[in-house]
């Protein structure tokens, strides 16, 4: 089956817990903290396969979680970090943030590979806290969740040429005569359910041809299967207008042209802006050159070229003729810069790290991911952990935001499912 887009839930592995131990050793008094600091959590990677052509491997996973680091132990030990969790994609598969839209990284080179979900830091064992003033810490830290995400996996085929036109038109039949791809070719509507792809070779010159299934009118809005195949001509260099010049199925060829044309266009501006090819297919038959006479006087500026993929007349004309546009087009890009998660990724730096809504009265809920974290991490069964957690809000900005809001001693302030009391000196 050609599965190209799948929804998947990924979560980097947490890392170990640190540990608080003191070194006991026999003639040694108050050997001092020795608790190590757990292992790193493994990483979600997603890498790019050249021998895959589809994410059907994807497709029954909901969720994918990474290895867990090991705990620090005694003896200033370190936890053993997990190993990553490698997930292989066909070349050409772009991962987003499900909730964002934007693309975390879009893997278009054979073993390329994309860090997707990084695993949790090792929480600090209590040697890690010893300092001058305070030389037996009993404090420790859980380790780091891991990144979880919500993700879209979506294939876009890399093709230097597609093609498109309405079902029948001979798109199947050419990209047969034109490379050594063997689709399935039948006379009814729709026999292509899946792109298929062909390696075309000019002298010394290769290039890749992506036969896509057929579009009708309607297709960028869900009616017929062209929408689940217009993504996959994004990435061509060229689209190439297979058109049924002996109007088998009584269908204008003028008027096939522009439905594809509008279609493409409500779907995507960049794809309608692409250089485009008119291949006049079926010139064998009777009126096709009556008919390519009336396409040319409306539209006289087009590049043609004429063939026939039942009696091959045409075809090394064809290859030759895509040959000299693509050596002139540059490497296409489906996306703006604007659309990847690194481009914006600033920006969410200038904002505050939390944020603070009232519930109820005496009631605070704070939320934002790095406090989250924060208290993920905090051993509240130690006093020393928990006044550690105190000074970090204090740090983040919390208490004088809460202050401001109109906070009052004893309010009850909440941080996921821990609830605090709100005390000025400490807040």
């Amino acid at each position: 089956m050609f599965i190209d887009e799948v929804i998947l839930k990924i979560e980097g592995g947490k890392g170990g817990d640190g540990c608080t131990s003191f070194h006991r050793e026999k003639y040694v008094a108050m050997g001092g903290p020795d608790g190590g600091n757990g292992g790193h959590g493994g990483d979600i990677i997603f890498k790019a396969n050249p021998g895959l052509k589809t994410l059907i491997d994807l497709r029954y996973k909901k969720t994918i979680k990474g290895e867990n680091g090991l705990p620090g132990k005694g003896s200033d030990m370190t936890g053993a970090s997990a190993n990553h969790t490698i997930i292989e994609v066909p070349i050409g598969t772009t991962i987003k943030d499900a909730d964002t839209n934007l693309i975390i990284a879009d893997l278009t080179k054979a073993n390329q590979e994309a860090i997707i979900a990084k695993g949790g830091r090792g929480g600090k064992g209590n040697a890690a806290f010893k300092t001058n003033k305070n030389k037996a810490p009993t404090t420790s830290e859980y380790g780091q969740p891991g990144e979880s995400r919500n993700v879209i996996c979506e294939l876009r085929l890399l093709a230097d040429v597609g093609l498109v036109g309405f079902p029948s038109v001979g798109k199947s039949s050419l990209i047969s005569c034109i490379s050594a791809a063997k689709p399935k070719i039948a006379d009814y509507h729709f026999t292509t359910l899946t792109p298929n792809l062909g390696v075309v070779k000019a002298d010394d010159y290769s290039y890749v041809v992506a036969d896509l299934p057929g579009l009708i009118e309607g297709s960028s809005e869900g009616i017929g299967l062209g929408d689940k195949f217009l993504k996959h001509a994004s990435r061509c260099k060229i689209v190439a207008h297979v058109l049924d010049f002996g109007q088998v199925d009584g269908r204008d060829v003028i008027e096939d042209y522009k439905i594809i044309r509008n279609e493409i266009k409500k779907y995507s501006e960049e794809l309608y802006n692409k250089k485009e090819l008119i291949v006049a297919n079926k010139m064998d038959l009777p009126n096709s050159k009556e008919n390519l006479e009336r396409f040319k006087k409306e539209y006289p500026n087009l590049k043609i070229i004429e063939v026939s993929a039942a009696t091959r007349e045409g075809i090394k004309k064809l290859i030759f003729g895509l040959k000299e546009i693509l050596i002139e087009t540059q490497d296409a890009n489906p996306y703006k810069e604007s659309e990847f998660e690194d481009y914006v990724l600033y920006e969410f730096k200038k904002t505050k790290p939390y944020k603070i809504e009232k519930e109820s009265d005496g009631v605070w809920i704070v939320s934002g991911k790095e406090l989250e974290t924060l208290l993920k991490m905090t051993k509240f069964n130690s006093d020393e952990s928990a006044m550690r957690f105190a000074k970090k809000l204090k740090n983040l900005g919390v208490d004088e935001e809460l202050s401001h809001l109109g906070a009052k001693e004893g309010d009850i302030v909440k941080i996921l499912d821990q609830e605090f009391e709100y005390e000025e000196r400490i807040f």
